[in-house]
């Protein structure tokens, strides 16, 4: 029987992946990924068998790791990332689960660093009290549910971190968050805004709840709204911990 390991690459720099998540690419026979992320290991998977799949063929791409595994291989499967936020893991086990007891794999399961902490690493220190991670993608999740929990996050002051937050056809999702936040957080409320984070084209931008959407905001994006006491200083975007000093 063979085993499957599901590796947080982290957000795309080769220096932002683990030792241990590296370790298991490098000792893997097979690699399995999105084409994108597969691109982003490229320099170190050379001489394995690699199977790259586009966009929406998740569930494709992933029971062929499993098949693969089934055969008695050892298999990689990669995600951008932490591979258990809104990554591969989850789907991986679902799978294997559907598996008689007797014949499924070994999974195992490698952190990465999330996209979410390296954006918050380039502003500053955006995350250092409560918050919540949200997708705007409205493919698997209901577009009023995505709302609702926006709405929840922002009278419960979280700090708001959005993922996906814009595409060609969710051109107007972004602005309906905008208005859902307006409502219960201060026009002046900074955002940061980091685009390809950890890749060549790392940038970075901070706005305000007011004027965000007014910036350019795209699928490589990563959106992060403070709470009612974030502020920004020398460009670094702070939300306060609650230490007396």
């Amino acid at each position: 029987m063979g085993e499957i390991t599901v590796v947080g690459i982290g957000p795309g720099s080769l220096e932002e992946m683990t030792p241990k998540a590296r370790q298991a690419i490098e000792s893997a026979q097979i690699i399995v990924g999105y084409n994108t992320y597969i691109h982003l290991v490229e320099d170190i998977i050379q001489g394995k068998k690699v199977i790259g799949t586009a966009m929406m063929q998740e569930i494709d791409r992933c029971q062929m790791a499993v098949d693969e595994a089934l055969a008695g291989k050892k298999v990689a499967v990669v995600s951008s990332g932490d591979a258990g936020v809104y990554g591969m893991a989850g789907l991986i086990l679902e799978l294997v689960h559907k598996l008689e007891k007797k014949e499924q794999p070994k999974v195992r399961i490698i952190a990465g660093i999330s996209a979410v902490n390296a954006a918050a690493a380039l502003l500053g220190a955006p995350l250092m009290h409560d918050f919540a991670v949200i997708s705007l993608s409205d493919l698997l999740t209901p577009w009023d549910l995505i709302k609702k929990r926006a709405k929840l996050a922002a009278e419960g002051d979280f700090v708001v971190a959005l993922y996906n937050p814009k595409s060609k056809k969710r051109v107007k999702n972004i602005e309906e968050i905008r208005e859902i936040m307006l409502a219960h957080k201060a026009p002046s409320t900074p955002v940061g805004i980091v685009h390809s984070v950890s890749r060549e084209e790392e940038s970075a931008v901070i706005s305000t709840l007011e004027d965000f959407t007014k910036e350019e905001i795209n699928m490589f994006s990563l959106v992060i709204i403070g709470n009612s006491q974030t502020y920004v200083k020398d460009n670094h975007m702070i939300t306060p911990r609650g230490y007396r000093l």
